[in-house]
């Protein structure tokens, strides 16, 4: 049945309400199952701009060397997905490639490898095609001025390509391995000196895996033995209000996502409706199987157990500012301004009864 109420109605509604700060949650992981997953393991899933393409990393059969990257695809995002394919000698050595990271326009493929060429143990690679139809060429190291003698690994591009994010052990960090990130003036322009994310969001244990979504206001990463997780391995966000503002205090995706198994890294759709994670707690096909899981908006704005027009009464009480209360759309953490975005994400929930949400971050 389709939800629907006027303007008008919820002006005349609108009342004193007593609020609670808007925010998101997870929903129930799902395995991608057997057809994606293997039982030799699958690690690193990073999905494409337009949600049609997943990219992981693998020591399943058929590939080149000890590590290969592998994509999944499917014709649209209501389809399953298909086989995976090894993306090929020309892409894949015979050493460790890992971590895939495709730019927002599809035409470039950041990972890290071991393969000779490099300036450590292990250095970021990219490789690039015309053309989405066209095939991938040979990769090309990132060059000193990125890598370094320490090693560097699990880059991560902005959507607008200017801004390419990684975890290294180099000295100068805070932990074991920090998170950095290195920019260029334009996509034709050579990558600047990485700059370490500093000591608000990298702690002294291992940080790695960055993962920036799309709006670029959050950042998503792994670290292992910080306090407040749930197992071995986590998976924390950092949020920023705008993209020039400084990283805020991380914080732990929380029970549902993370396990006491270990959830070492994810992918997030440009929706930010959906992460894809790697995980080895049960339930899985291998070792290290990938899963899925929503990104699910927090849209009972009063806390009274039902979205109704009390909670479109916020939205309107607060328009046009930038109220985090009731900024949920269209992303599920808003994007910076109460406008209709947020209307259209609460008739997406109008009338649903909402069970008790836990703290807030």
């Amino acid at each position: 049945m389709k939800k629907t109420i006027s303007l008008t109605l919820v002006l005349a509604l609108c009342m004193v309400a007593k609020v609670a700060k808007a925010d998101f949650t997870f929903g129930e992981p799902i395995n991608l199952g057997p057809t994606v997953n293997s039982s030799a393991g699958d690690n690193a899933p990073y999905i494409s701009a337009d949600g049609l393409a997943l990219y992981f990393h693998s020591v399943r059969p058929g590939g080149y060397g000890d590590k290969d990257l592998w994509v999944t695809t499917r014709p649209t995002t209501n389809d399953i997905w298909t086989e995976p394919v090894n993306l090929g000698p020309t892409v894949n050595s015979s050493a460790d490639d890992n971590a895939p990271c495709i730019s927002a326009d599809g035409l470039a493929l950041y990972f890290d490898s071991t393969r000779p060429g490099g300036y450590g143990e292990g250095d970021m690679w990219v490789t690039t095609r015309l053309t989405t139809n066209d095939p991938w060429t040979e990769p090309v190291n990132l060059g000193p001025t990125v890598n370094s003698s320490d090693g560097e690994g699990r880059p991560c591009i902005s959507s607008d390509g200017l801004s390419l994010y990684f975890n290294s052990p180099r000295f100068g960090g805070f932990g074991y391995s920090d998170l950095y990130m290195t920019t260029r003036v334009t996509v034709e322009d050579e990558w600047g000196p990485p700059a370490n994310l500093g000591p608000t969001v990298n702690a002294p244990n291992n940080d790695i895996t960055p993962r920036i979504s799309a709006d670029g206001r959050l950042l998503f990463f792994t670290s292992s033995d910080r306090p407040g997780g749930f197992g071995l391995t986590d998976i924390w966000v950092t949020r920023r209000e705008t993209i020039n503002d400084d990283w805020g205090t991380p914080v732990n995706l929380g029970p549902n996502v993370n396990s006491s198994a270990k959830e070492p890294g994810l992918g997030i759709s440009t929706d930010g409706r959906t992460i894809y994670f790697y995980s080895d707690r049960p339930g899985g096909v291998g070792g290290f199987d990938i899963w899925q899981a929503p990104i699910i908006p927090i849209v009972d704005l009063n806390g009274d157990g039902i979205v109704d027009a009390a909670d479109m009464c916020i939205v309107v009480d607060h328009w046009g500012t930038d109220n985090q209360l009731c900024d949920i759309g269209p992303m599920p953490w808003g994007d910076g301004i109460v406008d209709v975005q947020d209307l259209v994400v609460l008739a997406e929930h109008l009338f649903e009864e909402i069970p008790p949400a836990g703290p807030g971050r």
